[in-house]
């Protein structure tokens, strides 16, 4: 078992001030994985103080000296990459084959591609007879959830650091192994004492001191709206801005003239990739009534070729959750669909045969189901679809809009420029048009309840900084 007793604060690792341990559990085998200090307020308040005096010294520095250690820092990253991929698939699920690229990939690239990003930056522009600069904001709270744990670390710390802001880490408690590896790395690299630190413990406890605190300038929040709910609201205390990226529940919408096996079999993916624990993940798939067979018969063949297993298994693509709370609540969704009249095609509420231990969950297929069933308006966050059948063009769009979230969303059309011009009428941060692949560099974030503000390439930049006008 892994035992992390200590936080990283002010450049040194330091025993907490909490109560008590909290313990990581495995997805797979239900055992403690490791243990890790239950933070406290006053944690907090010695290293929101750190953050604050080391922010003059940080935000004096050339940009160019910090992207050259916010890159070192990648650099670092890339030689954990396997360890770190193997942390994640241990605690949030994610099989070892995807955990490598994506739970420790994409955080590398967050922090080597930022020399690019800044280099695209309008730093400094003449207004007339003013000139308008951008100033790093402060001290940062970055609060991050366990889905995509590193990743949605290194999307708020990597921008914050390099525009001069010094940082606050609250990782999630649920899967925080990484964050310690993160801190590993970034004390290797010798960035100076406070820049970056390091507390980890409860959302009510570490999250919300964290956002109260008067010397934190500026908070970045990804999780659940509930939760972005009370981060904002404690945050208005002090008039701070605060960021956040909240939940989803994504239309994907195939028209008429779409290739449905394409489309369809690509769209059951996007709905289960890390078993369905990802806040843009497809789950509803609104198809043309006329169609509707044809859907059901491609979902549930592609459907069957995702069978849940050991994350560790050669070729398995769908692991366990992440905890038993998250299995109970999305087995609970799961027979609501059932009760509420849904047509099952695949799955069900059941644990996955032979996989009784772990948090396994069954990968369902809904269909028939309305835009006012419970499945259809509530984000799951597993590994179900629900497939809504409409009668025209203009009922699809108007379903996808009936959310009160607004976070991604897909189109697919025979036609691109067709396909193009339904997905300017959702509502949504972001919309792939026949299945146009994931682009780091671009603005990710939401609409409606899904959050505001935007996250990743330059576009992330400006969550950190304020903006100074000096008339000349």
């Amino acid at each position: 078992m892994d035992v992390r007793d200590t936080l990283y604060i002010n450049g040194q690792w330091v025993a907490s001030t909490g109560e008590g341990v909290l313990e990581v559990v495995d997805s797979t085998t239900e055992e403690v994985l490791a243990t890790i200090p239950n933070g406290s307020v006053d944690d907090v308040d010695r290293a929101v103080k750190a953050a604050s005096e080391a922010f003059p010294a940080w935000a004096a520095k050339s940009r160019d000296e910090r992207v050259a250690l916010v890159t070192k820092i990648g650099e670092h990253l890339a030689m954990r990459m396997e360890k770190i991929g193997e942390l994640i698939s241990h605690e949030v699920g994610m099989p070892m084959g995807l955990s490598v690229p994506v739970q420790a990939g994409l955080p590398v690239g967050a922090f080597t591609d930022l020399a690019q990003h800044v280099a695209e930056f309008t730093w400094e522009e003449e207004i007339g007879n003013s000139l308008v600069i951008r100033e790093p904001i402060g001290v940062v709270g970055a609060i991050t959830p366990w889905n995509y744990p590193l990743y949605q670390i290194a999307l708020k710390v990597a921008p914050a650091l390099v525009t001069g802001c010094t940082v606050v880490l609250k990782p999630s408690e649920v899967a925080p192994l990484n964050a310690f590896e993160l801190a590993e790395v970034i004390d290797e690299v010798g960035l100076p004492a406070g820049v970056f630190n390091l507390v980890t413990g409860v959302g009510p406890i570490v999250g919300e001191a964290i956002a109260a605190h008067p010397l934190v300038d500026a908070v970045s929040f990804t999780g659940s709206t509930r939760a972005g709910k009370r981060v904002m609201q404690v945050g208005a205390e002090t008039v701070k801005r605060v960021n956040l990226e909240l939940g989803g529940k994504s239309a994907n919408i195939i028209l008429e003239d779409a290739d449905i096996a394409t489309a369809v079999g690509t769209g059951v993916f996007a709905c289960f990739l890390n078993s369905g624990q990802t806040c843009s993940a497809l789950t509803r798939m609104i198809v043309p009534r006329s169609k509707l067979a044809e859907v059901e018969e491609v979902a549930a063949a592609a459907a069957a070729g995702f069978p849940a297993g050991d994350p560790f298994g050669e070729g398995v693509m769908v692991g366990p959750l992440v905890s038993a709370v998250q299995r109970d609540r999305v087995r609970g969704f799961i027979q609501t669909g059932i009760d509420e009249g849904a047509k099952l095609l695949i799955g069900g509420p059941d644990a996955p045969e032979g996989l009784e231990k772990g948090f396994f969950i069954q990968p369902t297929v809904f269909s028939e189901v309305t835009a006012d069933m419970t499945i259809a308006r509530e984000e799951i966050f597993g590994p179900v679809l629900s497939i809504i059948p409409v009668d025209s063009e203009e009922e699809a769009i108007a379903v996808a809009n009936d959310s009160p979230y607004g976070l991604a969303g897909s189109v697919w059309s025979g036609d691109p420029a067709h396909a193009e011009d339904v997905a300017r009428q959702i509502r949504t941060g972001q919309v792939d048009i026949n299945g146009g692949p994931f682009n780091v560099s671009a603005p990710f974030g939401g609409y409606k309840q899904s959050g505001n503000g935007r996250e990743r390439g330059k576009f992330g930049l400006d969550e950190f900084l304020e903006t100074k006008s000096l008339q000349r």
